[in-house]
């Protein structure tokens, strides 16, 4: 009984403490993922999703716009409590940038709820009674974070599918689907204990409603767990893998007046052993520093290239991050440069390049850059007139290696476009630098975003991480070595070789796209017969 007083208080809210109770309810279900992975949380928190939409029907014009206002609550508090973290890169400069950390710690949750409030809108107009209203709530908020995942450049960080991605059978499963599959999954499975409140009439046996959820993931978790025993990991034949990981503060990364320091840094911890019977760089064939490596651009410090050829044995090539300076700008105050990925010979001869194609928004450029500037605005990056754009994602031919695909920093948080169709490589390459935001659960969660393209692509990933996360990942998500965030340290391991292309290559989100528009459709047309 005291159960259902709950769940009517919750049904019969209005005005604030409806949305305090969207605003925790969101807050809470971030827990659900990285660094906490306790995701059965939402089995508490997503419930109150559907009892929140069930009561808007009190509400004006359907109850849409009750439904979305308790959705973009709901929506402010995940990305608040989940976002936190983006607050810390505004104190690394906190005389420049400091004044506008509250803005952007409270700015983009709110702008990021507007798709959630869309996707509650867009199940409400579905909206039945009984057990179809738990698919509308799971096809409405895929379609939703689908949405946040491509418009104005995208977004998907902290997509609601990888609360399922921290048990690793259960993550197996986004190579079949992907990420938006898991997305419809987890929110189905996760609402579904709200069918318990439900009226007889409406739900004749509400027990069989979780019950069949908690089938599915049962059903999910085997086929993983079958999919990880079939694959055990294997490695490439003769490639040694050594990243380094300095754990610069990012103060020092970016002070052109440390830049000796910072390399004597890199060159001292490369040379370093993680192996008793080794020494140096003697067996290494592939060294791999993080993005953004250096405070200067390489190409215009002959002695660094220098260093590093006199660092590199014979057959051994330095996979690093780097800015790249572009063509001479008319205007001297505007540094054209890219954020780049440099393959680098034993003799100090750049054999490729990689320009960043998918750039952070206010980090690397600002919209309406020379207006904004005009203003006294800047990125977080302070490179005047921004950070330029590559032409296009291909990857990069390496000696005594596969091909390896480039992505700097969040390029690998995109499900479906990380990998350029038909130029599959052996491996793919994510150099970041998470320093800007410290120890938090930003870079755990990046890392686990990175885990799931390498599960869905069937690649493996090859993570080097200024501060950590860095990592060597099997294309089943298997970690095979890491370092630990907020370290610094050499990390040797041989490279895992690749499966053949996961279902979810092969056709996208295609099956997700239509089992989306069919369960709105459905909902629908009995939305109209009722």
């Amino acid at each position: 009984m005291k159960l259902d007083r709950l769940i009517h208080s919750v049904v019969l809210a209005w005005g604030w403490r409806r949305a305090a109770i969207a605003f925790a309810a969101g807050a809470v279900s971030v827990l659900a993922l990285a660094p906490f992975d306790l995701w059965p949380v939402m089995f508490a928190t997503f419930p109150l999703a559907v009892w929140l939409i069930d009561g808007a029907g009190a509400g004006r014009w359907g109850g849409v716009a009750a439904a979305a206002s308790a959705g973009w609550w709901f929506g402010f508090g995940y990305f608040l409590a989940g976002l936190y973290w983006i607050g810390l890169a505004f104190l690394v400069d906190a005389k420049t940038f400091g004044w506008l950390m509250p803005f952007a710690v409270l700015s983009l949750p709110a702008g990021l709820a507007v798709f959630t409030a869309a996707g509650f809108a867009l199940a409400r107009l579905a909206w039945t009674r009984g057990t179809l209203r738990i698919l509308t709530l799971a096809a409405a908020l895929t379609a939703a974070e689908w949405l946040r995942g491509h418009v104005l450049t995208g977004f998907p960080w902290n997509a609601y599918g990888y609360a399922l991605t921290a048990p690793l059978p259960l993550a197996q499963n986004a190579a079949l689907f992907g990420l938006w599959g898991m997305t419809f999954v987890a929110v189905a499975a996760f609402a579904s204990p709200a069918v318990l409140a439900d009226e007889r009439q409406d739900t004749p046996r509400p027990w069989l409603v979780p019950a069949a959820a908690l089938v599915v993931l049962a059903v999910m978790a085997g086929v993983g767990a079958a999919r990880l025993a079939s694959h055990p990991t294997g490695f490439v034949a003769g490639v040694r893998l050594r990243i380094m990981q300095p754990n610069l503060p990012q103060d020092t990364k970016f002070n052109y007046g440390a830049r000796a320091q910072v390399m004597q840094r890199y060159l001292a911890l490369s040379d370093r052993s993680t192996a008793a019977q080794s020494g140096g760089l003697k067996d290494v064939t592939h060294l791999i520093w993080p993005e953004s490596a250096f405070p200067f651009f390489l190409t215009r410090e002959p002695e660094a290239l220098a260093e590093i050829a006199r660092l590199l044995p014979e057959g051994t090539v330095l996979i690093t991050g780097a800015a790249r300076a572009a063509e001479i700008s008319e205007n001297p105050r505007r540094v054209l440069a890219y954020n780049s990925i440099y393959v680098i010979d034993h003799d100090g001869s750049i054999l490729s390049v990689y320009d960043k194609v998918h750039l952070v928004p206010f980090g690397e450029y600002l919209p309406f850059q020379v207006f904004l500037e005009r203003l006294g605005l800047m990125q977080l990056t302070k490179v005047p007139g921004g950070f330029l754009s590559g032409d296009r994602r291909r990857p990069i031919a390496v000696p005594r290696a596969p091909a390896f695909l480039p992505l700097i920093c969040y390029e690998i948080i995109f499900p479906g476009q990380a990998v350029p169709a038909g130029e599959r490589p052996g491996w793919l390459v994510n150099v970041t630098n998470d320093a800007w935001f410290g120890i938090s659960s930003g870079p755990y969660q990046h890392f686990q975003q990175s885990r799931v393209r390498a599960i869905e692509e069937g690649l493996p990933l090859v993570r080097a991480a200024n501060t950590g996360i860095s990592a060597v990942v099997d294309p089943l998500g298997r970690v095979v070595r890491a370092l630990s965030l907020g370290t610094e340290g050499v990390l040797d391991a041989a490279l895992p070789t690749p499966i053949g292309p996961p279902l979810y290559t092969r056709v996208g989100d295609l099956p997700v796209i239509f089992v989306v528009f069919m369960v709105v459709g459905v909902s629908a047309i009995r939305r109209v017969r009722e």
